[in-house]
């Protein structure tokens, strides 16, 4: 097991079990199930919560791999540490910058769906001023609560946690008695012409888990806790996505195209009063997974400032708060510029994009991290060796080739920008 940094000895490990569970579940459940479902219906009919359990499947092999690398490593960084360890410093520095950028790329495509949902009650947040305000005072708020320390942070997340999933479970639960049977009679299957491209959309719902393992420096026994809580967070929430879907096209044969579908679902089952309860859950959902985010991409601003990819600046720890509190602001005023632009499918599908370079990443460092630090009876054991990992990669491979040029350029240009500052700041550092 490894714990290399000297330096988040400034940090302190106060997030248990429970906590990494939030983490993940939050990193996950944000707005993708909000949206997604008409998506999922377009693309696959009856058959649309099966497609919620292939994306299960399918990510579930990239999300063991990433447990077996957080298995060696006790440090904050996350990606950053797995692929520099096994890689070398810019490697590693660019893993977590295209992460990073993943990360926030999110947070805007979240807030953006947010504030639609919230225009249902109040159609005046659709456009104009008010609509920047509330994202303003939301990714505002939310800096506040994480630079003033993490247990606040967590605080806030484990609150919102609540609140977006007790409408979630109440809709499952009333639309029970209207489950269709009829998607287990082998209904006639859909036309699968830009099948990758779906399931690169569809697998937003499921990206975020590795969210788990960023904030490891502040995790109680991080080896044993985070790898747990990422693989049986995905598999509660797959069961979840599966009775939600499976709900929302029995309730609602014509799901497909609808801009807010489970607030058509809600109103469908309990009326107007169901469907502005599903709709402030929407609004908790978004708002404690943009809290998650507000965890996990400024440590991974932190990592790059320690391990000296940027600027000392953004290691700096508030000797006050013991968070990284320029990280912290950084991410909350970059992440509310482009929270007021772009729209949420092509920001979703960019943000998957991204993440799925930096999964291949993880995961090709796998047999250097073997290599360098043995196994050990007390790490979480991978079921097949290589092959899930293996399975993993070919995966992301193949999603990677559906993504748009316009993503591809976009990543690339951002790639290019995170070099320029690597250079620049190793050339000022050598001149000290």
């Amino acid at each position: 097991m490894s714990s290399r940094h000297q330096g988040d000895a400034g940090l302190q490990r106060v997030i248990g079990p429970v906590g990494v569970g939030a983490i993940a579940l939050n990193g996950v459940i944000g707005a993708g199930i909000f949206a997604l479902p008409s998506v999922a219906a377009e693309a696959a009919g009856l058959l649309s919560p099966w497609l919620f359990v292939f994306c299960a499947v399918l990510i579930m092999t990239v999300v063991l791999s990433f447990a077996k690398a957080a298995s060696y490593f006790g440090d904050t960084g996350g990606p950053v540490v797995f692929v520099e360890e096994a890689f070398g410093r810019f490697a590693g520095f660019q893993a977590g910058w295209l992460y990073s950028f993943a990360r926030i790329v999110a947070l805007a495509a979240n807030a953006h769906l947010m504030v639609t949902y919230a225009a249902w009650m109040w159609p005046a947040l659709d456009e104009g001023g008010l609509r920047m305000a509330l994202v303003s005072l939301v990714c505002i708020g939310l800096t506040v609560i994480n630079v003033v320390g993490v247990r606040s942070g967590l605080a806030a997340m484990l609150a919102l946690t609540v609140l977006k999933l007790l409408p979630l479970f109440l809709v499952v639960l009333v639309g029970l008695a209207q489950l269709d049977p009829a998607i287990f009679s082998a209904p006639e299957i859909p036309e699968l012409e830009g099948f990758g491209g779906v399931i690169l959309v569809m697998l937003y719902a499921f990206v975020g888990f590795e969210s788990a393992v960023v904030p490891a420096g502040e995790v109680k026994d991080p080896q044993r806790s985070v790898p747990r809580s990422l693989v049986w967070t995905v598999a509660v929430i797959c069961v979840l996505y599966f009775f939600i879907q499976w709900v929302s096209i029995s309730v609602l044969p014509d799901l497909a195209g609808r801009e807010r579908p489970l607030a058509d679902v809600a109103e469908a089952l309990m009326g107007t009063a169901g469907a502005s309860l599903l709709v402030l859950g929407a609004v908790f959902s978004i708002c404690g997974n943009l809290s998650g985010m507000f965890i996990t991409a400024p440590r991974m601003f932190y990592a790059m400032g320690r391990d000296g990819g940027l600027p000392e600046w953004f290691a700096r720890i508030s000797p006050r708060f013991h968070t990284p509190a320029n990280s912290v602001v950084f991410v909350g005023v970059f992440g509310l510029v482009l929270a007021l632009s772009g729209g949420f499918v092509w920001l979703a599908a960019m943000s998957t994009a991204v993440r799925l370079l930096v999964y291949m990443g993880c995961i090709l460092s796998l047999p250097g991290l073997k290599k360098k630090f043995g196994e050990q009876a007390s790490q979480f054991h991978l079921p097949g060796g290589m092959v899930i990992p293996v399975i993993a990669l070919l995966l992301c491979l193949w999603l990677t080739t559906h993504a748009s040029l316009k993503s591809w350029l976009t990543m690339l240009a951002f790639a290019a920008l995170g070099t320029l500052l690597y250079w620049l700041n190793h050339r000022l550092s050598s001149r000290t």
